[in-house]
């Protein structure tokens, strides 16, 4: 998997991306719903194997399930922009898995469950997978996925994030003087 600030980030430039308001509510669940997927790991300590459905990257890191929670939260909280609450929550939970089938390690993503068990990587695996625990995270390993996570994660939200802000200004600008 990646860190937990990788998977943060994530939510965190969709909001900014999608959400013309943003608030603080959607930004708190946006970043819950980039790290929600991951609560499967409780799997571990009831003898849940890693390739049940129920086990660790299954149903939590699927589609059907980044449809369900995105649901359940526009319906709850998204008051006016269902379909932004709706897009930026789908987004945020689904990135865990695209960002999981993109690292070094594990035994691939369950996107499709409960339709097919199959488990998937992309070809592009250059993501170090991050260690299980706060103690293993302050060491080189945990080094190395700060590193492949700021090459492969935070620099390309980075870039998103400021040819929008361009692109926001220019319209903002072209708008204005012709108004």
């Amino acid at each position: 998997m990646a860190s937990v600030f990788g998977h943060s980030i994530i939510g965190v430039t969709l909001v900014k991306l999608f959400a013309s308001k943003q608030t603080r509510l959607l930004l708190l669940l946006a970043i819950l719903s980039t790290i929600l997927p991951d609560l499967d790991v409780i799997a571990f300590n009831f003898d849940i194997p890693y390739s049940h459905p129920f086990g660790h990257r299954g149903f939590t890191h699927s589609i059907l399930f980044a449809v369900v929670w995105s649901l359940l939260l526009m319906w709850f909280f998204g008051k006016k922009d269902k379909i932004v609450w709706f897009i930026v929550i789908f987004l945020s939970t689904i990135s865990h898995g695209v960002l999981d089938a993109m690292t070094s390690g594990g035994k691939g993503i369950g996107f499709f469950i409960p339709f097919n068990n199959d488990r998937f990587f992309f070809p592009f695996r250059e993501i170090k997978v991050s260690p299980i625990g706060i103690e293993k995270f302050f060491s080189e390993w945990g080094m190395q996925v700060i590193i492949s996570e700021l090459k492969y994660i935070f620099i390309p939200c980075f870039i998103m994030l400021l040819v929008s802000f361009f692109f926001k200004r220019q319209k903002k600008f072209y708008f204005s003087k012709y108004d």
